[in-house]
């Protein structure tokens, strides 16, 4: 025999030596393992139920809230100009000044008005030199009453045409109609102005008004005197308002109503013109609710769990009011009905569950 072929039979050896000690050990695991499956197999069977999260259906307080967008208005806004034409003698306001009611904004040259008024009045102090003599002439007989009424219909002629170039001269100078802000200036001093032309703005926004509408179907619920709240860009926090009118007609075309509330703005945080969001909490009820987040939608509607008898149950149900948490349910649950509130995406009718474990 060679080398070589000593060699394949030595390896061939040494292999069954190996197989023959490993068997037993291979054994005793198939043992060990058939073992703890039998064992598994005798044990307790598994539990099969659902834990899912449960409360009690009860009736609570529920407001509509209406939800819409709004603008801010200013409790007052002009814009300003003549009633007269001229030139622009002086500008006495400052651009986003604040001004008081009467104060003085702009003058007009009025330099025919003074000459004219002067004219008026010395046709005024003629007049009654007149009537004055027709009167003692008229006592004593040497006049007529024709003649007497005539002097004094001119005197009172006389006295209306300087109340009239009084009233123009007047018009020369702009004043504010109430207290409050001036807006960017459009003329200088030196321009010529007609009715036409606009000096300046001027708004009073201590308070502001908020612009908005609902749809018809709330029309009887809002009232003089309900309570708002709103909130503007760029501002975090909420403001409060009290609706103070409603308009007497549905908008045709909208279907909408038109209503404005008040709201104090004594910091000017809300600057007239801006978009608002609005929120409208009408008239509280008792009602039944369950979380927004247990509603299923359905094409015709939307249903619920119920846990009866240890297994959940599909009931269909009908909405009414919303608000940020709750939805109130108006048909299809009673006060004292356990409401599934978790898992219902995996739920089916008739399929077993138990309480989940209070986190």
């Amino acid at each position: 025999m060679s080398v070589k072929a000593k060699r394949v039979w030595i390896i061939v050896g040494a292999i069954i030596v190996l197989a023959a000690l490993a068997l037993p050990k291979v054994g005793f695991l198939r043992g060990t393992s058939n073992s703890s499956k039998n064992t598994a197999a005798a044990g307790a069977p598994r539990d099969q139920r659902m834990p899912v999260r449960m409360q009690i259906i009860q009736s609570q307080k529920l407001g509509d809230k209406v939800v819409t967008v709004g603008t801010i208005l200013s409790n007052e806004e002009v814009e300003i100009r003549s009633e007269i034409s001229g030139k622009v003698e002086k500008i006495y306001f400052k651009e986003g000044g604040r001004v008081s009611k009467g104060e003085v904004l702009l003058k007009i040259n009025d330099a025919e008005q003074r000459a004219q008024l002067a004219r008026a009045q010395y046709r005024q102090v003629l007049a009654e030199q007149d009537a004055e003599r027709r009167h003692q002439l008229f006592e004593k007989k040497l006049s007529s009453q024709e003649e007497y009424d005539i002097a004094v219909n001119q005197l009172n002629i006389a006295k209306a045409e300087a109340q009239l170039i009084e009233a123009q001269t007047a018009k020369t100078e702009i004043r504010a109609p109430f207290d409050g802000t001036i807006g960017l200036r459009y003329v200088s001093e030196g321009s010529y102005i007609s009715p036409t032309t606009r000096i300046t703005t001027l708004q009073d926004y201590n308070s502001v008004k908020v612009d908005f509408t609902v749809p018809e179907k709330y029309a009887s619920l809002i009232r003089k005197g309900d309570k708002i709240s709103f909130s503007v860009e760029g501002v975090a926090r909420k403001f409060a308002g009290t609706v103070y009118a409603v308009e007497a007609k549905i908008d045709p075309t909208t279907r909408t109503l038109h209503i404005r509330a008040l709201s104090p703005n004594p910091n000017g945080v809300l600057i007239p013109g801006a978009f608002a969001n609005v929120e409208v909490v009408l008239k509280e009820k008792e009602t039944l609710t369950v979380p927004s987040y247990a509603l299923i939608p359905e094409l015709k509607g939307q249903r619920v769990f119920l846990y009866k008898n240890g297994k959940a149950e599909s009931q269909s149900v009908e909405i009414g009011s919303r608000s940020d948490e709750f939805v109130e349910v108006t048909q299809g649950v009673q006060a004292g009905d356990t409401l599934i509130t978790s898992g219902i995406l995996q739920l089916r009718p008739g399929m077993a569950v138990q309480p989940a474990e209070t986190q």
